[in-house]
């Protein structure tokens, strides 16, 4: 088999640490497989990496910023090799230019657009082990570029696609995907296999295991990922298509995002392109939106209440402002202390009353439901912070989730 294998920042956080990925891509050459293993930079070096950048610059050149943090990765690949070589294995190490792995222009969030895999399976063919410095790339210029959040799970799923690798294994300080963070709820039980499809939403709505843009494109180029811990040899979870999930479950998980908060446009000017004018230019200044409700209201207005990220509250702020400063909108309000409380599961699609069980499960805890969304596979519901736990552990055993 070909097997590539992603080593995340905790996984290679030390030298020991580098010393174990070793031994573990070691055990699975030891087994008869071809290893090709991506690694990110060793834990805490990027953030260090850009405090040294911000010591000269505020804001600096993101081109210089990419030149500068793709480093990291490079040193995280030839340290592993080094290990590697030591021990007696054949290992050489590539930086994203040599895996050949080719970007769009956009410097520290940019996109893969193409991988030439011909340097890779020529090291393959020799009898080596490919260690390859994940999270970067580089553009038709040739200029070095890095690939933003989870940009090593993109490189190694993308590197697998090329391939036509057999599997692709994630390994993290986790040991796989669980129905809900097990920090939240102890009897959270960790799933065997899961479907890309819940797997992208679960990942969207606030699971931290694995970054949606990496299952995206793992489901595009039909991966088979694995999630993995670094730290034991336990089984992990496997995505895969939904076909070669025999049981559909109808519940498969309970996501948790805290990083929400809500805005509430009272009496908007009711008038044709009102919405498109307003979140048209939400994002233009690159605010995402969530739930939208719209309600009418008296005189010629209407209100609405949507979402958005945290972090992206203040910038929505200012364009909200601005409408109010045009008399298009009487006024708003900000409420930083809610949550998104969200089940996932394809059995939905062929089930009935799943969503009634839900609200039933707020009921019974007098929760009460702010804002509500659905799709084919799941249900969302904003509820106040201070339920969030609760709300969490009520859905769980409502669908009995630990059995």
């Amino acid at each position: 088999m070909l097997i590539v294998q992603k080593f995340g920042g905790t996984s290679v956080g030390d030298l020991d640490r580098i010393q174990n990925v070793a031994d573990r891509i070691a055990k699975t050459a030891d087994e008869g497989h071809q290893v090709v293993a991506v690694v990110s930079a060793m834990s805490g070096e990027t953030n260090k990496l850009l405090g040294y950048a911000q010591h000269f610059s505020r804001q600096p050149v993101r081109s210089e910023v990419d030149m500068l943090l793709s480093s990291g990765e490079r040193v995280t690949a030839s340290l592993l090799s080094i290990a590697l070589n030591e021990m007696g294995y054949k290992a050489n190490s590539m930086s994203g230019r040599r895996a050949g792995i080719v970007t769009d222009a956009a410097h520290t969030k940019a996109r893969i657009e193409s991988i030439n895999p011909k340097s890779i399976q020529e090291s393959l063919s020799q009898g080596n082990i490919v260690v390859i410095a994940g999270f970067q790339g580089v553009n038709e210029k040739g200029q070095v570029t890095t690939l933003g959040r989870g940009g090593s799970d993109l490189s190694a799923v993308a590197v697998a696609g090329a391939l036509k690798a057999d599997l692709c294994e994630i390994y993290t300080d986790v040991d796989g995907i669980y129905t809900t963070d097990p920090r939240v709820e102890p009897k959270a039980k960790k799933l065997e296999k899961i479907s890309y499809d819940e797997m992208l939403e679960l990942a969207s709505l606030g699971a931290k295991v694995l970054q949606n843009r990496s299952v995206e494109l793992a489901k595009k180029l039909n991966v088979n990922l694995v999630t993995r811990s670094s730290f034991s040899d336990a089984e992990g979870t496997l995505i895969t298509k939904e076909e070669n999930i025999m049981e559909e479950p109808l519940v498969s998980g309970i996501a948790l995002d805290r990083n929400q908060a809500r805005i509430s446009l009272i009496g908007v000017m009711d008038r044709p392109g009102i919405a498109s004018d307003i979140f048209s230019r939400l994002a233009e200044n690159n605010v995402n939106i969530d739930m939208i409700i719209q309600t009418s209201g008296h005189d010629g207005t209407t209100n609405m209440d949507f979402t958005v990220p945290m972090d992206e509250l203040e910038d929505a702020k200012s364009v909200v402002e601005s409408f109010i400063d045009n008399d298009e909108i009487k006024e708003a309000g900000y409420d930083e202390h809610i949550c998104k409380v969200s089940i996932v599961g394809v059995g939905m699609k062929s089930h009935t009353g799943v969503a009634a069980k839900a609200f039933e499960s707020m009921a019974n805890e007098n929760i009460n439901i702010l804002m509500i969304s659905t799709s084919e596979i799941k249900v969302s519901m904003i509820v106040d912070e201070k339920y969030a736990e609760l709300a969490v552990r009520s859905l769980h055993n409502a669908y009995e989730l630990d059995r």
